[in-house]
């Protein structure tokens, strides 16, 4: 099915399942340890354990490795490393190696693979494995490689309207200033885990990934196999915040250490490896210009962004909601990418407009503060309801203002002393603290099967995944919804690229984009029924286990009473999105406690409200922007990726000494939704709220400080040392 509008009556729109705030319907195997995980896969039979060897330099090459110790410890059964792999393939969506030798490209990047009888066989064989490298000189420090960064090119190209230099040098108001984000760790709670097993030249490999095609794309390239002969199962995925997203080293080592040890291999990642080996969020320097006139309109915003990674990497592109969010006749947003030999950093979730908004937002209140203007007031006349760059393209819908009001009336704005360092409570300093809230909205096209058995059950099988966000429920509702059953009714398979390929869990764009395949299927499946029935399509309904034609009834099951109904569609997404600017909306509202002797900040309440297209699932969906709340919470006060500049490492590499987030440090947190259904998104109307309920966070946090010190820390994240010695200490 080709998207494009849709014409006559859809029924998602009847809103009888879809839209409500469903439990989740995996929460029972969850809570009762029923749910496989990667490393739970006990159908394998008779798996052995690897153990993967990282490298102990960042820069270089191997000068020689001996095995002899590792081979002949207890229980070992095989020992891979490039030089007995072969030659190996290189994926589309990974830019380090992931079995690196004898060059080495950075530190723990995967060298060996120790296969043994256990696990704890397989760890002691690896400590076994002695390496003799050739240390090279290493770039490791992101200020220090600042003058060497390079310009990009196509989405991440610079961008410039009007002219941004003469109007901000004429403006009569001016902000200028610098800040910077750190480097930041995926911390999910199931590891990067995989279980491999061949059977002749196929190859299964049970593992804990987001995007299952591209995926087995890249691993069939990796070992130079056909796709055809590779599958991967991934039913439930533990957390992945993006650092699933793509083919790790455990599913590879698995695969190589598999086809040599000649039994099927697990292999789990530790914490230390998930920090180094795995990708992480890369640290960026921002700086930030806006030029406005003595009334607070703006006549000129520019934004650049500097960042590093492996060579072939990516940004972090801190600046492309900066291009849109915000009016202003004359633009600037640069972005430089530096070559650094840290592990690679890729997708964390909201890449981009995470640390962008970090720094955008907290500049937006500065101006304000510049002007005497409120932060809310000022954001509100600076709204557009057309693309800056390109003001002749709409946005589908947009509701930044209504989001901002909304929030401003129910968190108490009113309340809020401007002046800082005002507000007093005891020991502590309080105040708060406002963002607007920005993700683009992407649309992938998306497929699904469709079975309908004698028993009026509706099988759902897609190779979508569910990371912990509802996937499962909100599919089982768009099912129940297009044919008109109960939730009980509908069975629904996921995480499996046997079965057709789906946008993945990323983005933003998987709830909408996976439910639309299935809308595809279900209309398929409709058709089917119909004709089997001899209904006319014009005049049917499906409702209550029923199909309705005129004054006929007939249960659904009975559609399928001589055999089983399968049918199989993909959405496909027309041009709406060039014709409209398709966006998600909302602000982020903070109240912050500073005590004024040590400097502790604690957050005593939170609130979202977000406009993001129709929400398939309130309770769900809720659930994430919590979530999401959470981790800006750990990205703005605690998260931070120590770099040891001389031998290019993360240093707190384990959730010892990784600070994130917990419940205990967030009393009160609310969400609101506002009321929103875009047509030109795609027949679920819907947009996405995973990645939208993060940005932002951590400035409205950062506001929310200098609301109640005075002191203004630009340099992420906000800890007691940067604000301590300047903190007002007369009562």
């Amino acid at each position: 099915m080709k998207f494009t509008t849709l014409a006559g009556t859809n029924p998602i729109d009847q809103m009888k399942v879809v839209g409500k705030p469903h439990v989740r319907i995996d929460g029972p195997l969850k809570t009762t340890g029923g749910a496989p995980y990667a490393y739970e896969h006990h159908e394998v039979a008779n798996p052995a354990y690897g153990y993967i060897v990282g490298s102990g330099i960042a820069k270089g090459r191997i000068a020689s490795m001996d095995l002899a110790d590792a081979k002949a410890a207890p229980g070992v059964l095989a020992i891979v490393t490039a030089a007995d792999a072969g030659k190996l393939g290189k994926g589309k969506m990974n830019t380090a190696k992931l079995l690196g030798g004898p060059e080495i490209d950075h530190y723990h990047q995967a060298i060996a693979v120790v296969v043994a009888e256990t696990f704890e066989q397989a760890r002691a064989a690896a400590a076994l494995v002695r390496v003799d490298y050739t240390r090279a000189k290493g770039r490791f420090d992101l200020e220090a490689a600042k003058p060497t960064a390079t310009k990009l090119t196509g989405d991440n190209a610079d961008s410039a309207v009007g002219d941004f230099a003469g109007a901000f040098a004429s403006a009569p108001v001016k902000l200028d200033q610098n800040y910077t984000t750190p480097d930041q760790s995926h911390a999910m709670m199931e590891p990067h885990a995989s279980i491999a097993s061949w059977e002749g030249d196929k190859l299964t490999v049970w593992t804990s990934n987001q995007w299952i095609t591209p995926t087995k794309a890249d691993l069939a390239t990796t070992l130079g196999l056909p796709p055809e002969n590779v599958r991967l199962i991934s039913p439930y995925v533990g957390g992945g915040f993006g650092g699933k997203l793509f083919l790790r080293a455990d599913a590879v080592m698995a695969a190589l250490g598999a086809r040599a040890a000649k039994r099927p291999v697990k292999i789990a990642l530790t914490r230390p490896f998930m920090t180094n080996n795995a990708t992480h969020r890369p640290a960026t320097i921002q700086r930030v210009r806006i030029g406005t006139d003595k009334a607070g309109k703006i006549l000129a915003i520019g934004h650049e962004s500097w960042s590093g990674d492996l060579p072939d990497g990516g940004p972090e592109a801190a600046v492309l909601q900066t291009r849109l969010l915000y009016a202003g006749a004359n633009r600037l947003t640069t972005m430089r990418l530096a070559v650094l030999d840290l592990p690679e950093g890729n997708a964390m979730r909201a890449p981009g407009e995470a640390p962008g908004l970090m720094v955008l937002e907290v500049a937006m209140d500065e101006m304000a503060e510049k002007l005497g203007i409120d932060p809310i007031e000022f954001r509100v006349m600076n709204d557009t309801q057309t693309d800056p760059e390109k003001p002749g393209r709409r946005f589908s819908q947009r509701q930044l203002v209504k989001c901002l009001r909304t929030g401003a009336d129910q968190f108490g704005w009113a309340r809020r002393n401007p002046k800082p360092a005002q507000v007093q409570d005891g020991r502590w300093l309080v105040g708060m603290g406002v963002a607007s809230a920005f993700r683009n909205n992407v649309n992938q096209k998306s497929g699904a099967r469709v079975r309908l058995d004698g028993k009026g059950i509706v099988t759902v099988e897609t190779d979508m995944t569910d990371i912990g966000t509802g996937s499962y429920t909100i599919i089982a509702q768009t099912a129940a919804e297009m044919m008109g059953v109960g939730m009980d009714k509908v069975v629904v398979k996921l995480g499996d690229s046997a079965m057709p390929s789906s946008a993945g869990s990323g983005g933003q764009w998987g709830a909408n984009s996976s439910t639309a395949g299935v809308y595809a299927a279900c209309v398929k499946l409709r058709e089917a029924v119909a004709q089997k029935l001899g209904f006319n399509m014009t005049d049917i309904a499906f409702s209550d286990g029923e199909v309705r034609s005129g004054g006929n009834r007939v249960a659904l099951a009975k559609a399928a009473a001589g055999g089983e109904i399968v049918v199989e569609d993909t959405i496909e997404f027309g041009d709406l999105d060039k014709q409209y600017q398709q966006s998600t909306f909302g602000a982020h509202f903070v109240e912050a406690g500073v005590d004024r002797y040590t400097g502790e900040v604690r957050i005593r309440r939170m609130l979202a409200v977000c406009a993001a297209g129709r929400i398939l699932n309130p309770k769900t969906a809720r659930s994430q922007v919590i979530g999401a709340m959470t981790m800006g919470v750990g990205g703005s006060l605690m998260e931070e990726l120590a770099v040891d500049k001389r031998f290019g490492f993360f240093v707190n590499h384990d959730l010892a000494s990784y600070e994130v987030a917990v419940h205990a440090d967030i009393p009160h947190q609310d969400v609101v939704f506002l009321d929103e259904a875009d047509p030109t998104t795609s027949p679920m109307k819907a947009k996405g709220v995973g990645e939208l309920g993060l940005c932002g966070v951590g400035a409205a946090i950062a506001n929310a400080v200098y609301n109640a010190t005075g002191v203004r820390v630009r340099d992420y994240p906000i800890t007691l040392e940067k604000h301590l010695a300047k903190l007002p200490l007369v009562a």
